[in-house]
């Protein structure tokens, strides 16, 4: 989506000044509760994204009604989206939300067209739905309900703690569809996370929504990501993430190191240089010139040492790029009886 063909009509009285009306581009909106925010509310032409099909995502469609994220992740792979806005990838991805008022009207309307497959949908893949703009945009609930009619199944992956206001109309949904919900809790050190995470729940809220997720009757995946390199891999720290994970009643962990794509990699470095400076020889080591991944001798080495964790707290889990799914196995491609009766479990092994 670009700036370009966006349009509202009315006219802002409280936007920022020269931003009240830009005709065929976009509201801008500041307000006193986000402080150092604004909102770019655009109309969007469409909702659903499809997924290349080189892709090795286990899903061929997305909904995000947001570009941005106030989590304010050092470490989001999504940062570089924001260039194609002419925004930058690090304070601007954190503070320049745009926000797809119409989404789930759109979304509608697609998912109403004879030539939709029923396609599991992924919600969460590129920022995150549950962010603080959710608390005031109310999005996710008109989402939802275009999905559930359509007898469309989908997944949502947050570390919003906003989840929990949605969760009696997601178990209502849920007798209508197949839902998985995955929440990512990566940094259980506060004093770490809020250097890393600044914008975003803490690990116990997180772990908190967990419960209220499972006590809803949602078998919870937790994506344990990114595991940081010097910084949360030790053997205690994963042993009392884990712990804890499994207190909360997941019943599934997918783990991997840390990913530093184009964008994410130079706000990461700027954060590794400003608050870990030691630390900056061994990620260059790990890191070099446009690597992405940490090497694979470090993520085998991470394998062996979460999985006997995962064992001694009972939980299921895999190492991110293992065991990954084909796109559209089993019931969940179908309307009809198969897939109102597939349960949520199923949905966890078809969608992640």
């Amino acid at each position: 989506m670009r700036w370009q063909g966006q349009d509202i009509s009315a006219v802002d009285d409280a936007a920022l000044p020269g931003l009240e009306s830009m005709g065929g581009l976009v509201r801008s909106v500041a307000t006193p509760e986000f402080a150092g925010m604004t909102f770019h509310e655009v109309v969007a032409k469409s909702a659903l994204n499809h997924v290349p099909s080189g892709s090795a995502m286990p899903f061929s469609w997305t909904v995000n009604p947001y570009r941005g994220c106030q989590h304010a992740c050092a470490y989001c792979f999504a940062r570089q989206t924001h260039t194609y806005l002419d925004l930058d990838a690090g304070a601007d991805f954190d503070s320049q939300i745009v926000v797809k008022v119409n989404v789930a009207e759109v979304l509608a309307r697609e998912l109403a067209k004879p030539s939709w497959r029923h396609e599991p949908v992924a919600l969460g893949t590129n920022t995150d739905p549950y962010q603080r703009a959710e608390g005031r945009y109310k999005l996710m609930p008109g989402i939802i309900d275009a999905l559930t009619s359509s007898g469309t199944p989908f997944s949502i992956l947050t570390k919003g703690t906003l989840l929990r206001r949605d969760l009696p109309l997601l178990t209502d949904a849920a007798t209508h569809v197949p839902i998985h919900i995955a929440m990512s809790i990566a940094i259980p050190h506060e004093p770490l996370r809020q250097l890393l995470e600044p914008g975003a729940p803490s690990f116990q809220a997180r772990l908190d929504t967990v419960k209220a997720a499972t006590d809803a009757g949602f078998s919870v995946t937790v994506f344990l990501m990114p595991i940081v390199p010097h910084l949360t891999d030790g053997i205690d720290v994963l042993d009392d993430a884990i712990a804890r994970i499994a207190a909360s009643g997941a019943r599934r962990v997918v783990f991997g190191a840390l990913h530093l794509r184009p964008g994410a990699k130079e706000w990461f470095w700027q954060w590794l240089e400003r608050e870990c400076p030691d630390l900056v020889p061994a990620y260059r080591g790990l890191y070099p010139g446009a690597a992405v991944s940490a090497p694979k001798g470090y993520r085998s080495w991470l394998s062996a040492r979460v999985r006997p964790l995962l064992r001694r707290h009972g939980l299921h889990g895999r190492l991110e790029e293992e065991d990954v799914p084909p796109r559209g196995m089993g019931p969940v491609r179908t309307t009809g009886p198969v897939m109102k009766t597939a349960t949520r479990e199923q949905a966890s092994a078809m969608l992640f």
